[in-house]
């Protein structure tokens, strides 16, 4: 009698994790890192790697778990969130961002709202300067709300004056935009309706203990202010008489703690000054013109 052969049965594929359990495991694992929101976190991340929105994903968009693993690693080594996403709202734009830049801050938002209140007709202003544009973040926010007026954005770094030439092409106005890469306003000779600036203000004793998203992945260039964090201002105060065209207003952001001294530095230098808050009610906008 020949041997009884034993059936074969086919093995069992594993199914795919869901979005569900990637989510779950993921919102675990950035908890564990330290990040203060990590559901809400790897919400995005998810819908990132299904190249889709939240809404997208919460209809059901296909996440792919490779992808979504490779960016749940990045952010869980505290790499910043929008560096991981390439991506970061200001105001009511979507600007690309990358290492080279730093990341737009909801209060840096408090310059232009001041500048609008200011300067609120569209005729107010027809050329205006950004001094360390950084994202071009603040200039072609600018240039949303003055529709008449062109744009210069000045950046250090190379890679920072690309990346906001590709924002002003990404958002329409990359004919109403020129962006040079230069040491503050060296290169120009013009006068300008409106100067912007969010100079780097961060004592350089203090970077190191800084969040390690800031410490470890944004610019140093673009943060450090020198031993008391007042040396971008020393730089530029000198240099906006020439700037500003009669009339012309200067908008610079603060650090906190610091809006008396460079309120008295900017005094000492010709200007009158006022004060705006931010959300926290900090001092972060001072406003300088001359008569």
């Amino acid at each position: 009698m020949p041997p009884t052969r034993r059936k074969s049965w086919p093995r069992k594929v594993p199914e795919p994790p869901t979005t569900r359990t990637l989510l779950r495991a993921a919102t675990t694992r950035l908890a564990e890192a330290g990040i203060e929101a990590p559901a809400r976190e790897a919400r995005w991340l998810a819908a990132r790697a299904a190249d889709t929105d939240l809404t997208g994903l919460m209809l059901g968009a296909p996440v792919d778990a490779a992808r979504f693993a490779a960016l749940l690693a990045r952010r869980a080594a505290r790499e910043p969130l929008a560096y991981v996403l390439g991506e970061a709202p200001f105001a009511d734009l979507s600007l690309a961002v990358s290492p080279a830049t730093l990341i737009p801050r909801a209060d840096t938002e408090v310059l232009l709202a001041a500048a609008r209140q200011a300067r609120p007709t569209p005729e107010s202003v027809r050329r205006m300067l950004d001094l360390g544009t950084g994202t071009g973040c603040l200039l072609l926010c600018a240039l949303r709300a003055w529709p008449l007026a062109f744009g210069v954005g000045i950046d250090k770094a190379p890679a920072a004056c690309r990346l906001a030439r590709h924002n002003a092409a990404r958002l329409g106005l990359e004919h109403r935009a020129a962006f040079l890469c230069a040491d503050w306003a060296a290169p120009l000779a013009g006068r300008f309706d409106l100067v912007l600036s969010n100079p780097p203000y961060i004592e350089t004793a203090e970077i190191a203990h800084l969040m390690p998203e800031v410490a470890r992945h944004e610019p140093t260039l673009a943060l450090d202010g020198g031993p008391d964090g007042l040396a971008a201002y020393r730089r530029l105060l000198p240099d906006l008489p020439a700037l500003l065209a009669p009339g012309g207003l200067a908008v610079l952001e603060l650090g906190a703690g610091q809006a008396d001294t460079v309120s008295d530095m900017a005094s000492l230098a010709g200007f009158h000054t006022a004060r705006r808050p931010d959300s926290g009610g900090h001092d972060r906008a001072l406003l300088l013109w001359r008569d």
